[in-house]
């Protein structure tokens, strides 16, 4: 099986699972409704997946997909800054509009007590590659500033998207993930652009 179907067999699965459990949570939600849904097979699931709960990992692969869609759909001449609040604020209303709390609070659980891959620190990821190129990008055109490392930049925002993931699902959700984090990105980032 060629690299891109796998991916893509992979990529159906994941995106169905996560479908179903916003729509029918978690523990309503079946193997064999995943497999319906994703229409791909039972052997497909297991290659991928040992059952259900391997699943609560793979949220990151939604969150580089819609990374890897917005930087298709994304204005370039548009500045690093501005780059860095749009790709966050999108991502953020995907999660409020499409992912259950309790989902999200168990990923950052099971990465809480992990001893083995964290993958949402996995710094070959898309998320962080996209991020990586935005704030290197910005540091030449002279729209960051070069006192800080990229990789320091990278830490910071991606550190300040967990920090507001994080207080939003230990607070039930009681304000909008999206909204918060508009008024917060900007000001933290600030901190970090060239005016």
């Amino acid at each position: 099986m060629s690299k891109k179907k796998e991916r893509n067999t992979k990529g159906k699965i994941i995106v169905a699972a996560w479908k179903l459990f916003y729509e029918q949570g978690y523990d309503n939600t079946t193997v064999e409704e995943i497999i319906e849904e994703s229409g791909t097979s039972k052997g497909s699931f297991y290659h991928y997946f040992g059952g259900k709960d391997a699943l609560l990992s793979s949220l990151s692969y939604l969150f580089d997909e819609k990374y890897e869609e917005l930087m298709q759909d994304i204005n370039p001449a548009m500045n690093a800054f501005d780059k860095l609040i749009l790709l966050n604020s999108e991502l953020f209303g995907m999660i409020e509009n499409g992912i259950a709390i309790d989902l999200l609070a168990r990923l950052f659980s099971t990465q809480l007590i992990t001893k083995g891959e964290k993958h949402l620190l996995d710094r070959n990821r898309t998320y962080y590659k996209v991020i990586r190129e935005i704030i290197l990008d910005g540091q030449q055109k002279g729209e960051l500033s070069s006192e800080f490392s990229v990789n320091e930049i990278v830490k910071a925002y991606a550190m300040l998207e967990r920090a507001i993931m994080y207080d939003w699902c230990i607070c039930g959700g009681e304000y909008s993930l999206k909204r918060y984090s508009m008024q917060m990105m900007p000001m933290f980032l600030s901190q970090y652009r060239v005016l």
